[in-house]
């Protein structure tokens, strides 16, 4: 699917503008250290920041596209998942990238799985570090 493509290229590029049309302004990213979805472009593009400069290493090592149901609608829709190997304060990561899209290709639903849970812990606390530092989300005492 050529905007998995493009969503590759754009993350190992560092390339949030590119990032931006290929986003629904509703999209949902579902993160591992979160049970509530990131919602909407602006919240979303604001954690791709922190995400580019949190991960050291990243690279994309596999791709396997199809169709799953999504989490809002319940219908099927195209799906991509992209494999990836980083690195987050010195703790090695092993992970998926789901991405399901709308009728016209854009992505509407991100879902990252990670391991192991010692790198799901580091991953957790550089991107809220990170996005406290953006003023994306309150300091962890001000909630």
């Amino acid at each position: 699917m050529e905007t998995a493509e493009r969503f590759r290229a754009a993350v190992e590029k560092s390339d949030l503008a590119a990032l931006d049309d290929l986003f629904t302004e509703d999209i949902r990213l579902y993160s591992p250290v979160k049970f509530t979805p990131f919602e909407g472009k602006p919240m979303v593009l604001g954690l791709f920041g922190v995400l580019l400069r949190t991960f050291e290493d990243f690279r994309y090592i596999g791709h396997f596209e199809g169709a799953a149901e999504t989490s809002t609608d319940g219908e099927e829709a195209p799906s991509v998942i992209l494999l990836f190997r980083a690195a987050v304060q010195g703790k090695q990561i092993h992970g998926i990238d789901l991405l399901q899209f709308d009728e016209v290709g854009r992505i509407k639903e991100f879902t990252v799985m990670v391991r192991p849970q010692s790198a799901v812990h580091a991953l957790g606390q550089a991107v809220l570090a990170g996005l406290v530092a953006d003023g994306l989300a309150p300091e962890p005492g001000d909630r």
